[in-house]
Parts: C-alpha cells; structure tokens; sequence
C-alpha cells in the first residue's frame, strides 16, 4: 500500500521535469540568438576581418566568396560589421528593455500599492507618456541630449517605460487583494517582504514573455533613432547605423541596406517567438 501511495506521489513530479523539444519555429528563434549572443560575446569565431578597416580599392563589392555580404562605401566588409555589430545592437535592446521594466516596476508599485490619491497621480502621469507616441518620446530626448550610445539607451528605454507600467500597473492591482497576501498580513508579516517575497514575484511573472519580446523592439526602435542619425555614431557598425549609411546607394548597392534590415527583422522575430514558446510553456498549453 505505501508503495501504491508513493508511486501515486511521485508521478506529478515526472510529469514537471519531463522536457520536450520546443517546435520547430521556436527551436530555430533559440537557435538564431545563441547564435547572435555567441557573436556579441565572441565575433572572431566569425570572422577574422576588422570591421572599421577600410579598402578603398574594395569598394561597393556586391555579396561574393571573398566577401559574403559585399563591401561598403569604404570597402569595409559588411558580414564583419554585422557579426561586430550585433554587441552593439544587443547591448542597446537588452539595456533599454531592462530600463524600461525598472521604471514600469516603480510606478507601478507605486500606482497599485500607494493609495487612491498616489494612484491616480501615477495613472495621469501614464495618460500623458501615452499621450506621446514613444518613438516621438525617445527622439525628443535624444534631440535635446545628444546622440550616442548612452542617450540611445535612454530614449529607447524611457519610450517603452510607459506601456509596461501600465501592465505592471495591473498586474499589482490584480495580486495584492489574492488571499496568499491576505494571508501573509494576517500572519503579521512586514509588508516590505510582503512585496518582495509574494507581491512582485507574482506579479512579474506573465510579465517574463513580455520582457523577452520587448528586447526585439527595443532593437526595432533604436534602429530607427540611428537610422535617423540620432544613435550610435558612424562608423560604428551598429545595425542601425548602418542602414543610415547605406540609405544614400541603395539604388545601386542594395546590400548596404538589405543585410542589416534583415538581421534587426530576424531578431525581432527571433525573440517574439522565443516569447511565445516561454509563453505557452508557463501557461502549460505545451506538453
């Protein structure tokens, strides 16, 4: 009989760690940025060329065995600059994305747990972010401080502060009337480890898909600040900045242009399917 009752005990647990290879669209998504954070971390493994090396005799190469991708204006190999670039271009998603939540967690932690009057400042204050749309957020910002990485990261993050704090908002609203939190205060627990140990991580957790697929856009949005010369300073190979380079020869040399499109558009689709399977995972609609 116990061994009935223990063989029933344990059979959920396998059922929990049992692992199962993601779908196809969601293996090639995990598959495509390994690939691309291998890169950042490590892009001689790539490519052995120097990106900001400049061949003049070499210039506007269409895509061939010696050069991938083709050349630039300069003869700068545009495969190495990619590879080279995709530090850059990460370090500006995931940065902005992450700046972004630590707003959208401030505000609302302060719209949901504040009070009447604390929530209604925070939920005016939202109404009036929105009011802009971000991208026009970010390129004011970047406008009055200046171009650059640093501000880049900023415009982008404060831009996409606003929609995240009202799903933060939310999300604190719907969890602090549960009954493990009534149940936690009715134990005499400090409401600081209230928040910390059951509030926000409960809270957080839809938002973890949320916060995989905003890195995509991030990339999106900075792209087009440095696309409209307000990022990353040329000749730095960041993908945006690139396709502002290349914007001026993309009637006869369509490759400047084509090739970083198409890696800032497989990255936004790369994350935004990684999200959904991490998405359909936590909610248990795959096995």
């Amino acid at each position: 009989m116990s061994d009935l009752i223990l063989e029933h005990s344990q059979t959920p647990v396998r059922r929990q760690v049992s692992l199962s290879w993601p779908p196809l669209g969601a293996s090639l998504a995990i598959l495509f940025l390994l690939a691309l954070l291998l890169a950042a971390l490590a892009p001689g493994l790539f490519t052995r060329i120097d990106p900001l090396a400049i061949v003049p005799r070499e210039a506007f190469q269409a895509p061939s065995w010696t050069h991938w991708l083709g050349t630039d204006q300069s003869g700068r190999d545009i495969f190495a600059r990619i590879v080279h670039g995709a530090r850059q271009s990460l370090l500006i998603g995931v940065a902005a994305t992450l700046l972004s939540m630590a707003i959208a967690v401030s505000l609302g932690l302060l719209g949901g747990l504040g009070g009447a009057r604390v929530d209604r400042g925070v939920g005016w204050l939202l109404e009036v972010l929105f009011a802009f749309p971000s991208l026009v957020l970010a390129l004011l910002f970047v406008a009055v401080f200046g171009s650059g990485v640093g501000p880049l990261i900023i415009a982008t993050g404060l831009g996409g502060a606003p929609g995240y704090a009202r799903m933060v908002r939310g999300q604190v609203l719907a969890v602090r009337n549960s009954g493990y939190i009534e149940a936690a205060r009715a134990l005499g627990h400090p409401t600081a480890r209230i928040v910390l140990r059951q509030l926000l991580p409960n809270a957080m957790r839809p938002l973890v898909v949320t916060l995989t697929m905003g890195v995509g856009q991030a990339i999106v949005w900075a792209s087009a600040l440095s696309f409209l010369g307000l990022g990353a300073r040329p000749p730095a190979p960041e993908w945006g900045t690139m396709l502002s380079m290349g914007r001026d020869f993309i009637a006869s040399a369509w490759w400047l242009t084509f090739f970083p499109g198409l890696f800032i558009v497989l990255t936004t689709l790369a994350t935004t399917a990684a999200g959904r399977y991490l998405q359909h995972r936590l909610e248990g609609r795959l096995p």
